[in-house]
């Protein structure tokens, strides 16, 4: 059982691969434990923001947020916390992992392809540079 387990959420799949780890960290976390959803925004290289309205960025950073609320809502038996940065999926979700404390780390894996044979990009290298367990879910 864990006390803090951190969930790499993706909202691309309408967030059912994310719906199906929080159904798993509920059987795994201790009674009053915490589960924190976060979500990596990729940055907009600095030639391409200039041409993007800044308004863009932060009602999109708003509907990121908004869905992992609605599905932290969710979360039974555990507080629930939600995360939104921006830069690179793994060091973000790594640095969270860190400053969070977190015992577990939850992530979903896609079929790879040739580049990434056993796991997905993203899921092999927080594997690699964890400091904590981590679950993969396919």
């Amino acid at each position: 059982m864990y006390d803090t387990i951190l969930i790499a959420a993706a909202l691309f799949d309408k967030g059912s691969s994310t719906r199906s780890m929080i159904e798993k960290a509920e059987d795994l976390v201790n009674p009053g434990g915490r589960v924190i959803l976060v979500h990596v925004l990729d940055e907009i290289p600095k030639y391409a923001a200039a041409h993007v309205p800044r308004t863009h960025m932060s009602d999109h950073q708003r509907k990121v947020r908004d869905q992992l609320d609605q599905l932290a809502a969710g979360i039974k038996g555990a507080k629930a916390e939600v995360v939104v940065r921006s830069g690179t999926a793994s060091v973000g979700i790594l640095g969270t992992a860190r400053e969070k404390k977190a015992d577990l780390i939850m992530i979903a894996s896609h079929k790879p392809g040739l580049s990434d044979y056993l796991i997905g990009s993203t899921a092999a290298r927080v594997v690699r540079h964890a400091e904590t367990s981590v679950l993969v879910l396919r």
